[in-house]
């Protein structure tokens, strides 16, 4: 009787008809929503079938081989309010979307959603390089929660990626839904078998993210004044205008390098060159910069915010996002080797919470309370 049990149970799960919607994964390099899409859904290929949903074939070279698959629009296209019925003729028993706006008028299965932060709703501005029309959707979406809540409301369960976004969720009452957590999760260097942190005291600091002003890069490059011996990286590409107000900035005599974008491989490299992390934002989701430093003994030095306690917790120092001379006095704190040693002992530790297996399988367990 016991044996028949599980093998119920397990049917249960096997024969659950799950498709996970992988339209948002850039083929030309990752942003933070492509890759944890990315990363997300392999990690889940790996403890369950499923079905994914893409827009364009290229898709394919960044999930499993031979994955099984629908093609239908891309997420800007006008049939995307109408997805749900396109869907239902493939009879999904759950579809989970690593975003929250996913047509689901007329839905006939289960649907979990991903809301990622509040950071549009208390920074308006759209991300560079949108058309015209999305920016005014834009504005128009985040002028009011009341979109939010009901895109967020239409579906089962509804996941962000730190406990800190969940509370914010909680607070303002944007979903009558169960909030669960879907962290994100360092990337795989182990291809950078090669590599090791040089010994000794950060003299490379490392800015990985947009340059979105609430991104807060100007405390950076003010702090620089106070940090002569040191460089400041900043290593992604971002629009030519913003690029040259941020120039602008620089102190003079002060070494500034911008990268204009890089490849992991360089990522990996540079922050294993006598660096630490530095981010200064004002707003995040979740911070997946920080914990791929921590993940490599990187130390960080970040801004005093909730969700980098969350994200970080003894593997930084914190200082004040709007004060310069704290970054800078934070930063020269790492010349100590017991400091830095105890930073990059608690960071390696911390940083080993977060994985796509563990992040998968509350995934799973979702989708299954569900059938």
């Amino acid at each position: 009787m016991l044996r028949a049990g599980l093998y119920a149970h397990a049917t249960i799960i096997t024969i659950m008809n799950i498709f996970f919607d992988a339209r948002y994964i850039r083929t030309d390099f990752h942003d933070g929503i492509s890759r944890y899409t990315t990363e997300l859904g392999n990690a889940l290929a790996k403890l369950t079938p499923i079905t994914f949903i893409i827009s364009d074939p290229a898709q394919l070279t960044f999930l499993p081989k031979k994955a099984k698959h629908v093609l239908i629009h891309h997420v800007t296209s006008v049939k995307e309010p109408f997805t749900a019925h396109i869907l239902n003729k493939f009879q999904p028993d759950v579809v989970y979307s690593p975003m929250q706006v996913i047509g689901s008028m007329g839905r006939t299965f289960k649907l979990i959603v991903t809301s990622h932060d509040m950071i549009y709703f208390h920074h308006k501005k759209a991300p560079y390089g949108q058309p015209a029309i999305v920016r005014a959707g834009w504005r128009a979406y985040h002028a009011t929660k009341l979109f939010e809540r009901l895109a967020l409301n239409k579906a089962d369960i509804v996941a962000t990626v730190s406990h800190a976004a969940q509370r914010q969720f909680q607070e303002a009452k944007l979903t009558k839904r169960p909030i669960i957590v879907i962290p994100n999760a360092p990337q795989a260097f182990s291809h950078h078998a090669e590599l090791q942190r040089a010994e000794g005291a950060p003299r490379n600091l490392i800015y990985m993210g947009s340059f979105m002003p609430y991104k807060n890069i100007e405390t950076l490059l003010k702090g620089m004044e106070y940090l002569p011996d040191y460089t400041l990286h900043i290593l992604s590409k971002g629009p030519a205008a913003r690029k040259r107000e941020l120039e602008a900035l620089v102190p003079a005599k002060r070494n500034v390098v911008f990268h204009g974008g890089v490849s992991d491989g360089v990522y990996a490299q540079l922050l294993t060159d006598k660096a630490a992390l530095v981010n200064a934002s004002l707003d995040e989701g979740f911070g997946l910069p920080v914990v791929e430093a921590l993940s490599l003994g990187v130390p960080a030095v970040i801004s005093d915010i909730p969700v980098f306690h969350e994200v970080a917790a003894g593997g930084a120092l914190y200082f004040q996002p709007l004060d310069p001379k704290d970054f800078a006095d934070q930063v020269k704190q790492l010349d100590s080797k017991a400091v830095r040693d105890r930073v990059i002992s608690h960071g390696k530790t911390h940083a080993a919470t977060f994985t796509w297996e563990r992040s998968a399988r509350t995934l799973l367990n979702a989708i299954t309370s569900l059938r």
